[in-house]
């Protein structure tokens, strides 16, 4: 059963859907979501278990990918189909999109994430952030500290620190379903089995980081069987979050695949 997904839009043209990653939110889209305003009405969307979207024990790729399927029919309708962006988890979701529902990916871009299954190594996140005593606490600042411990990464904290909100009932709360992110870790490092007759003929571009080991030549074999005639670009100086680590690069590629969109 699909959820109705919580969504950030703005700017004016052909829709551009934006599907975050794990921990994420479309809130961490929101500088590339303004970059790319002056020629796209992008649709940052908050997948389920994230962000303003509704919490569900079922989670699973088809799952979230319905629910991005039930978006772009009841908001962006039946006109052309949208360039559909997605990273890490997200890409996972738009992969999975363009080949159960091809329809609604009018083009693909996948940011450092294969349609492969890696070994789950997440889990130590959503086990840091549920520990976390939030009971008394006041700032973010505080549970980024409180973090410290079991995260060494700065940047990493940040993160996920953003989805600590205030509760409405009083103190923090965060924004994740951590239970059930944590329970369902190895579905999200996995990826669906399709038959050797289901593949994605639409243009499709795949974007990895260089500092990154996502997706290596090991991965280009899925992308070929699945999505054939797809393109890969390499970011350099970029890791796994490359939208967040060189934003005007990353910009400029995805802009340099899709050329000028058509007039609205």
């Amino acid at each position: 059963m699909t959820v109705d997904l919580a969504a950030q839009c703005l700017g004016e043209g052909p829709p551009l859907v934006v599907l975050h990653g794990l921990f994420g939110s479309a809130r961490n889209w929101a500088g590339i979501a303004r970059r790319l305003g002056d020629r796209y009405r992008v649709h940052a969307l908050d997948l389920r278990n994230h962000g303003e979207s509704p919490w569900t024990e079922a989670l699973d790729y088809p799952l979230m990918a319905g629910d991005v399927a039930a978006y772009i029919e009841r908001e962006i309708g039946d006109g052309p189909a949208p360039v559909v962006v997605g990273h890490s988890m997200g890409g996972k979701v738009a992969m999975t999109l363009a080949l159960l529902h091809p329809g609604r990916v009018g083009a693909l871009v996948v940011a450092d994430i294969a349609p492969v299954a890696y070994r789950p190594g997440l889990d130590a996140f959503a086990e840091a952030m549920l520990a976390v005593p939030l009971a008394g606490l006041a700032r973010r600042s505080q549970v980024e500290a409180l973090l410290a411990d079991s995260i060494p990464s700065p940047g990493i904290r940040r993160f996920l620190a953003q989805n600590i909100v205030e509760d409405p009932a009083g103190g923090l709360r965060w924004r994740l379903n951590l239970e059930g992110l944590r329970r369902e870790m190895a579905t999200l490092a996995g990826f669906p089995a399709f038959p050797a007759d289901r593949t994605f003929s639409g243009r499709t571009l795949v974007v990895r980081g260089a500092l990154s080991d996502y997706v290596g030549e090991a991965e280009r074999p899925a992308f070929e069987r699945l999505f054939p005639g797809y393109r890969l670009a390499t970011l350099k100086g970029a890791g796994h979050w490359l939208h967040s680590e060189k934003p005007e690069a990353f910009v400029d590629i995805l802009r340099g695949f899709l050329g000028a969109p058509a007039a609205p």
